[in-house]
């Protein structure tokens, strides 16, 4: 599903990450592990084609495709998820226009078709039951006065809404209790279409999503 070849990557000329080779098989619970500051969470985001790093060397190859130049939109289009740690919030966008847009985006590109409304709300309403999450919080503005637990939540509708090729999870588990963990890592073991690339620093969660797979970073390069 996706192949990491030779990778090296530096923010305002510092160095980052360095002749990172990765490949995460399709259907795959692949565990990207190491120490805080070994380049996890820049991993992360250069994959899913964050303007803020540069590429100085290697590709990016998604479902047999070369995408170390396409930008963020293109990728999540083509099917890479982002449930990154620090999620913004945004005043006077509902949530529930947000994911419709998002979800609009997504069929028009897969499909070139439009998504109707009657469709959009009979799968929110599905996910929504699915998740336990409560109708009002649609209706208020994306993330503002959610707690981290319910920021969680949210980012598992965004995920099952989505319903990407790749889903790269920076620290899911953080923040979360113990009942939105065991949510978090059943949706995972659920979503057979997804394959999965997470980051995370608690054996116990990682337990429950039984990793198929690890890689381990040092200092922005590949564990010896």
């Amino acid at each position: 599903m996706l192949e990491i070849k030779n990778l090296a990557v530096s923010m305002d000329g510092k160095k980052l990450l360095s002749d990172i080779n990765i490949c995460i098989a399709s259907g795959a619970r692949h565990l990207l592990a190491g120490h805080n500051g070994s380049g996890k969470s820049t991993l992360a985001a250069v994959i899913a084609g964050d303007g803020r790093y540069t590429i100085d060397a290697g590709q990016i190859i998604f479902d047999g495709r070369n995408i170390t130049n396409e930008n963020a939109t293109t990728r999540a289009l083509l099917g890479i998820f982002l449930g990154a740690q620090n999620v913004p919030e945004i005043p006077g966008l509902t949530w529930l226009s947000f994911l419709k847009h998002s979800a609009a985006a997504h069929a028009h590109f897969q499909t070139g078709r439009e998504l109707s409304m009657g469709e959009f709300l009979a799968r929110m309403e599905q996910a929504r039951t699915r998740l336990n999450i409560p109708k009002e919080w649609l209706n208020r503005s994306v993330n503002v006065g959610f707690s981290g637990g319910e920021r969680k939540r949210m980012m598992l509708l965004r995920l099952v809404m989505t319903e990407p090729r790749l889903a790269i999870l920076d620290e899911p588990d953080s923040g979360a209790d113990t009942d939105t963990q065991r949510l978090i890592a059943q949706i995972m073991h659920d979503m057979k279409d997804t394959s999965f690339l997470f980051i995370s620093h608690q054996p116990n969660f990682t337990d429950l999503v039984a990793p198929t797979a690890q890689t381990v970073l040092f200092h922005g390069e590949l564990a010896k």
